[in-house]
């Protein structure tokens, strides 16, 4: 990595790692192996081997958040990768004695494009985040045996998609990807196959960097976009619960691949620990499979905004959408994105704390003076509250100068949902963690798990992707609107027999 992009690294990606969220072990027998988020010490460059990581009595892992590797589950960490660690936290500490203090595992949370900057600086020691042995990041540093082994890449299509049953059918398709992936860099292989063929190539869709697969997995249901790929043990345990996705295993970019954590390629005494513990603890093992059964289990509360009867319902809103999204300076799909998560456009929705109709407005906030929609039982009434009080808690209470106007929707969303004055308490609260309150996405997120609870998270994440579909959804309209123009040019030009 050259020394600008480590200083733009350092000044942006670890700006959130002077004090991160960690979790510490209990050193007291009896004690809950799981303790709530805390802080940990400040963050320093280390990239000694492991006898010195066991003289600080911390070993720093680098992970990225998904629903089946790591998350936060009621205010407290869990997943496959967290569970394997920790377990090799316990390994690691199974020899000391009672009066010396245990090595503790400090848990940090980054983009996955991150992760390998990161290890290799020195602001992390072990790479987490269900990582695919490729050539490319073998170059790049060491990887431990593997845990998971066997594992395809498949291609995963939405039901009305065309099938794929070879590789060579994705020619001139859209796939969605995260560009970190090793999923981008096998549609990029197959790229280099299909263009010597004289084949359309694939067209690669980038996914943004905070969207794990499960989330791309949940896009692809919605319909929007045609397809994605997934490892295979993360789609046999998905698809259950994403009634809309189709697998196809015989179109896989890479078989046989392997899972594995990465270290740093100066730290041979932890690679080798690491391998000893993996040789017990891998699927496989019976640690390795009750963690596997436990933490590959499907779940998913995003609803699909376009499926027929949402759009016939949306339709309806989608005038008034626009009217007072231009008054007040939201786009309009951000707008149908809340009134969907509030209300799935029921207008005859009532809250049991008593808000009202499609935006869920409460009264009280609609008769307001600053806001003073007098009648919010009407639809029209209702969505112009609802825009206008979202857009007064944008310019009321996040108007900094420091705020982009995608982060300052985002912080106003967080406070329909929260309040106002709870969501600057969880500004306030991300700044002492060590995060940027500035941004909303993995970083006020954790002051907002750590002040008030996990809701304002789905709602904001929720709406976030729902506005990215509905987005989608528009440009992929577009699209075929101007390629079927096209078409339609080429045929009135074309020479009549």
């Amino acid at each position: 990595m050259n020394q600008s992009s480590l200083q733009g690294l350092t000044h942006t990606a670890f700006l959130a790692l002077s004090l991160v969220l960690a979790l510490i072990s209990s050193s007291e027998a009896g004690e809950p192996d799981v303790k709530p988020l805390t802080l940990m010490r400040s963050a320093e460059v280390h990239t000694e081997d492991l006898p010195v990581m066991k003289d600080r009595k911390a070993i720093r892992v680098l992970t990225s958040f998904s629903r089946t590797n790591f998350y936060i589950e009621q205010g407290q960490l869990s997943g496959f990768e967290f569970g394997l660690l920790k377990e090799y936290e316990k390994y690691l500490n199974k020899e000391r004695s009672r009066k010396e203090l245990p090595v503790v595992f400090e848990f940090i949370p980054l983009p996955q494009s991150l992760l390998l900057p990161a290890l290799k600086a020195g602001y992390g020691d072990i790479a987490a985040a269900g990582l695919t042995v490729t050539e490319a990041r073998m170059e790049e540093a060491a990887f431990t045996k593997s845990y998971l082994s066997g594992i395809s890449e498949i291609v995963i299509g939405h039901a009305e998609a065309p099938p794929i049953h070879t590789l060579d059918e994705l020619s001139g398709r859209d796939v969605m990807v995260r560009p970190s992936s090793s999923y981008f860099e096998s549609l990029l292989t197959l790229n280099e196959s299909l263009k010597h063929k004289g084949l359309p190539l694939v067209r690669i869709l980038e996914a943004d960097e905070t969207l794990a697969t499960e989330d791309i997995l949940e896009i692809v249901n919605c319909g929007v976009v045609p397809y994605t790929v997934a490892d295979s043990h993360i789609a046999e345990h998905w698809l259950p619960a994403l009634s809309e996705l189709r697998s196809y295993p015989q179109a896989a970019l890479r078989r046989d691949g392997r899972i594995a954590w990465m270290v740093r390629r100066n730290n041979p005494k932890l690679l080798a620990d690491l391998n000893a513990f993996i040789d017990k603890h891998k699927k496989g093992t019976k640690i390795g499979n009750i963690l596997f059964k436990r933490h590959f289990s499907p779940t998913s509360d995003l609803k699909n905004p376009v499926m027929p009867e949402d759009n016939a319902k949306r339709e309806k809103f989608v005038s008034l959408f626009k009217k007072f999204g231009l008054q007040y300076g939201i786009d309009w799909k951000l707008v149908a994105a809340q009134a969907y998560q509030e209300s799935g456009f029921d207008h005859g929705q009532r809250s049991p704390a008593g808000a009202i109709g499609i935006m869920q407005i409460m009264p009280s906030l609609a008769e307001d003076p600053r806001v003073g929609i007098a009648d919010i039982t009407s639809v029209e009434g209702n969505i112009h509250a609802g825009v206008k009080y979202l857009a007064l808690i944008r310019d009321l209470y996040f108007d900094e100068e420091n705020l982009s106007n995608s982060e300052r929707i985002r912080f106003a969303l967080g406070a329909y949902n929260a309040g106002p004055t709870s969501i600057r308490r969880a500004r306030d609260q991300t700044e002492k963690l060590g995060f940027d309150p500035d941004r909303w996405f993995r970083n006020t997120e954790y002051g907002v798990l750590h002040s008030i609870s996990e809701e304002p998270v789905r709602y904001v994440s929720n709406i976030n992707k729902y506005y990215l579909i509905y987005s989608l959804a528009e440009a992929m309209n577009t699209r075929k609107q101007m390629m079927k123009q096209k078409l339609e040019a080429s045929a009135e030009g074309a020479p009549r027999p």
